[in-house]
């Protein structure tokens, strides 16, 4: 990563510009090119530097549902069980945590009963127990990593 690179993951960690053409605003403030900071983006993506880069939607303000959920599972099943998850498009993602529930996963669904079948078929699909940890509350925390 070079300067550049530094300033502009700093920068979007503030949010894009509410304008027209985001990219050629960034552009001008970092004193670069629109074309070179999305070829920037992409590098660090591609690098892994960056995971993803994208909008966060609040699914229950547009209608929909969504859960925290986790699993107990063996680990010689993990990595079997983690590709049956990912092969479900209401899984937002999925990781591993060093807890006796190791595998954690966001789903999202149209309806909290959509929430409730996916969930069901999850337990009967992988024969594992679940447990769901619906959203009690919503918190917005503001986090900036300066780069």
């Amino acid at each position: 990563m070079d300067d550049l690179d530094r300033r502009l993951l700093n920068r979007l960690q503030r949010g894009l510009p509410l304008v027209r053409h985001p990219w050629q605003a960034l552009a001008a403030e970092l004193d670069s090119s629109g074309t070179q900071l999305l070829e920037r983006l992409r590098q660090m993506l591609a690098d892994g530097i960056l995971t993803r880069f994208g909008p966060l939607f609040d699914i229950e303000r547009l209608g929909g549902a969504f859960t925290l959920a986790a699993l107990a599972v063996p680990e010689e099943r993990f990595e079997q069980v983690a590709e049956q998850l990912h092969a479900l498009p209401e899984v937002a993602h999925n990781y591993r945590r060093e807890h006796a529930w190791n595998m954690w996963f966001v789903l999202a669904c149209s309806t909290e009963q959509a929430i409730a079948e996916t969930l069901h078929h999850i337990e009967t699909l992988t024969g594992l127990p679940l447990l769901n940890l619906p959203k009690e509350e919503t918190y917005h925390v503001g986090v900036y990593f300066p780069v």
